[in-house]
């Protein structure tokens, strides 16, 4: 099996290219030898006619002598290689030229044996092979047969000089198409290796690279520029996974810093009880911000991996968002926000009924934390068709429209109000997004800075 493309395009080259070349001789060959053919026909045919009209004229003149009249007829006929002649039953009255040998004589005989006006191949024991024309006049109560005959070997000595011309020609037209062939798909795939040459040198330290193939033929600056697209698609994931570590390790870092410091200063010196426990207090806090952060990380991890199988199950999603609203009621108290929570009625759907209570969890853990104090968080669900819809709005800070398309970025915050202080890491939204999509759903945010904002998930039943 043949492993280089070149070589591989080559052959099929040369192969396509000996096959047209041979439909091409055999074709013209063809047509040579009915041309050739039709020529004698008509020359034939010709001479038949020319001598029956000389014949017919010379028997009004000799009274009824047909050897003479035959004689004189013949006389004024020249057909080249081939001869007419005038026979009277099996008897050769006269012949337009020298019978050469008595085996074109048999051959002649033959032919006036059964006249047709259609040339015929005959031959004398497989000898002398020739095309003749026969045709029968009656004159004065007497029947004669006219034969024209010129022998094949001129039409054969032509079809063989074709013959050794194709047979000289095809290898050496092949040849020359291989090497032509050759040429042209290595000058064709030149971009290729070009190509290959430049992609060898981008790693992910130069991912902003991109090929570089010139004035190349269209198909090849397609591949190309797709190629440049997937480099571009590389560049952007591993700038996403840099920043990730970055961010990463630097909601990572705070927590561990608070835990080491209040470590550090509990161990210092002898202190109280109360202390003490100030001290441990202060650890849990920043333990639990440091578990809810690794849990978060590790479940997005696993939805980037495909790994996360949704527990699919019936239940009513009214029920669980009455759930979620009583949930956080002690954080809507505390900042004594209206919280309003709306349904329909019953509302069955199939899904990961944990993971949706995490997805409304922390759309409503985000309207609380940027809603100012008294302010209004609104939970509404809606049905239509196969769609359900889950609508969390609220009367706080807004986010810009330069904000809104990032804000399900792992990480993002939008403004100094959406700091780590006010308790958030900026994963919430990534992972509503990561449930919502794992659902067939979709996530929309309508927001205007200084009024509030509106998320609404849909899901398909």
């Amino acid at each position: 099996m043949i492993k280089s493309f070149r070589l591989y395009l080559t052959a099929w080259y040369l192969a396509l290219f000996t096959v047209l070349f041979t439909l091409f001789g055999l074709f013209l060959y063809e047509v040579l030898e009915r041309a050739l053919y039709q020529r004698l026909h008509e020359k034939l045919l010709s001479a038949v006619n020319t001598s029956s009209g000389l014949f017919r004229s010379e028997m009004g003149e000799m009274k009824g002598d047909a050897a003479a009249a035959a004689k004189d007829a013949m006389s004024e006929i020249n057909l080249g290689g081939g001869l007419v002649a005038v026979f009277e039953g099996s008897r050769l009255l006269a012949a337009s030229a020298t019978v050469n040998g008595p085996e074109l004589a048999r051959v002649a005989a033959r032919a006036a044996e059964n006249p047709s006006d259609l040339a015929m191949t005959v031959s004398s024991n497989g000898q002398h092979p020739a095309r003749a024309l026969a045709r029968q006049l009656d004159l004065e109560g007497r029947r004669y047969e006219l034969v024209a005959l010129e022998p094949l070997d001129s039409i054969h000595s032509e079809l063989s000089l074709v013959r050794r011309f194709l047979y000289i020609t095809l290898p050496l037209v092949v040849t020359i198409a291989g090497i032509g062939g050759f040429v042209l798909a290595t000058r064709s795939l030149a971009p290729l290796r070009s190509m290959a040459g430049q992609a060898r040198t981008i790693t992910d330290k130069n991912l902003s690279t991109r090929l570089d193939i010139g004035a190349a033929h269209e198909e090849l600056k397609l591949l190309a520029d797709s190629f440049n697209e997937l480099l571009s698609r590389l560049d952007q994931s591993f700038e996403t996974m840099r920043r990730f570590v970055a961010d990463a390790s630097h909601e990572l870092r705070t927590p561990l810093s608070v835990i080491r410091g209040e470590a550090d200063v509990a161990l210092a010196h002898e202190r109280s009880a109360g202390e003490y426990k100030e001290s441990l207090a202060i650890i849990q806090d920043e333990a639990r911000r440091l578990s809810r952060l690794v849990e978060d990380l590790l479940n997005l991890a696993r939805a980037d991996a495909g790994r996360v199988h949704l527990r699919l199950e019936e239940f009513y999603v009214n029920d669980l968002l009455g759930e979620c609203c009583r949930s956080v009621q002690a954080a809507v108290s505390a900042k004594r926000i209206q919280l309003e929570c709306n349904s329909p009625g019953d509302v069955a759907f199939r899904g990961d009924q944990e993971l949706l209570r995490r997805l409304v969890l922390n759309l409503l853990d985000n309207a609380i934390r940027y809603t100012p104090e008294g302010g209004k968080v609104r939970v509404r669900l809606e049905t239509g068709g196969q769609d359900l819809r889950i609508e969390v709005a609220d009367t706080g800070i807004g986010i810009s429209p330069e904000a809104a398309p990032q804000v399900f970025t792992r990480f993002y915050r939008a403004d100094e109000a959406r700091s780590r202080q006010n308790g958030g890491f900026g994963l919430g939204l990534s992972i509503v997004k990561w449930i919502a999509e794992a659902h067939r759903g979709t996530v929309e945010l309508r927001s205007t800075p200084g009024f509030g904002s509106t998320f609404t998930v849909v899901l398909q039943r």
